[in-house]
């Protein structure tokens, strides 16, 4: 019994060190077991209990992978996104600050950023002009150990974050692992340097607020990626502190936008949390917290660019990125924008839901309710109450 128990435990562990391998999507309503295996592959590791993993899927095709520094990008740039979402980056956020929460180092970080920057004609952000700002997850600068990984999703977080709020102060804090203490910790952390929003691109299982108590800083958006599996509820998306955010496939035909739901975008009821206030006119049929609340782009095949030196599973450079963690810094990058967060909270978005695109079609899975899995009109699991159309929503 000794024997056979030391053999489950060592398969647990090994398990947990490898690196989760891709599925594939041809359509928005594909299975997630059998989506975009041919194409793109998880950034980091299936998390254990107690643990989170980052949301971000990175493009393995040759077609879309650049991975020389001076290539052309492939992907969506900051324009793309500004006019999907119709928002007023040019002239909004002077004066805020998106605050990025990840675990690891990622020791390239700045330089990566002001090659994305350069590369899409935005102003600098640097240490030295004052507008970004790195630290770890007790405020110093002794940073974490490297992970390659994470180090990929930080560079996806501040690219987005560039994106659609070129205006913007960016703050990177940096946790010393991926365990929801030290994640939490960071972003208590982040919510010390007074930011507009904070963008949590992670998940692990649905637990309660009161085990995890990191994500209520009132006059703060707190936004976090719905996850990456399909239908099912992950946190700190399932926290009744966050903007839950879910995720489309994102499509342009001429200067026309179209949106679906992306197959792999968690949604459905946490069975540990309380609903938003909110949510009680948008019924949703959970009787708990519901998830998602908004969303944006997250689809691997219809991703967006990157740029990223520090070598991970063979690829640097400019590469393509899909997952929620595309969606949630997106989502806190237009909170600043509309720069309303001092007086608001998560439920903003259910009173102002005209001011979204409401999302009608495709699929996360199978579920037990339709809505909890399946686009519709109004409120629904992979895509909540809609994508941006401007800043009114938030």
């Amino acid at each position: 019994m000794r024997h056979r128990a030391r053999i489950r435990l060592l398969a647990t562990a090994v398990a947990a060190a490898l690196p989760v391998l891709a599925y594939t999507t041809t359509s928005a309503s594909a299975s997630p077991a059998t989506s975009e295996a041919a194409h793109s592959v998880r950034v980091c590791a299936a998390p254990t209990r107690g643990y989170a993993a980052c949301h971000a899927w990175v493009r393995t095709d040759s077609t879309a992978a650049r991975v020389a520094p001076n290539a052309t990008p492939s992907g969506y740039g900051p324009s793309d996104l500004q006019s999907a979402y119709s928002l007023p980056s040019a002239t909004a956020g002077s004066g805020q600050t998106v605050a990025i929460v990840d675990a690891y180092n990622d020791p390239t970080a700045e330089a990566d950023l002001g090659v994305y920057r350069a590369q899409f004609g935005l102003p600098a952000c640097t240490t030295a002009n004052g507008c970004f700002k790195k630290v770890n997850q007790t405020g110093g600068t002794k940073y974490p150990k490297t992970n390659s990984g994470w180090a990929q999703e930080i560079s996806l977080d501040l690219d987005m974050v560039s994106a659609v709020c070129p205006n913007c102060h960016i703050d990177l804090v940096e946790a010393g692992s991926a365990s929801f203490t030290n994640l939490g910790t960071a972003v208590n952390e982040a919510a010390s340097l007074s930011p507009s929003s904070i963008s949590n691109s992670y998940g692990g299982s649905d637990i309660s607020d009161a085990s995890a108590p990191y994500y209520n800083h009132p006059g703060i958006a707190v936004t976090a990626s719905s996850g990456d599996s399909g239908y099912g509820v992950q946190f700190p998306a399932s926290s009744h502190y966050v903007t839950a955010v879910g995720g489309t496939s994102l499509t342009r035909s001429g200067s026309t936008w179209s949106q679906t739901a992306w197959s792999g975008a968690g949604s459905g009821c946490s069975a540990q949390n309380t609903a938003l206030s909110g949510q009680a006119g948008a019924n949703t049929g959970c009787a708990l917290r519901a998830v998602a609340d908004v969303s944006a782009v997250a689809d691997p095949n219809t991703g967006v660019a990157v740029y990223d030196s520090t070598p991970s599973q063979g690829q640097s450079g400019w590469l393509v990125f899909g997952g929620t963690s595309v969606a949630s810094p997106i989502i806190a990058s237009v909170y600043a924008l509309a720069g309303n967060t001092a007086s608001i909270d998560n439920n903003y978005p259910y009173t102002h839901s005209s001011a979204l695109t409401d999302i009608t079609s495709g699929s996360n899975g199978t579920c037990p309710t339709s809505q909890w899995c399946n686009a519709g009109p109004g409120w629904d699991g992979p895509t909540g109450l809609g994508t941006p159309n401007g800043t009114g929503a938030f």
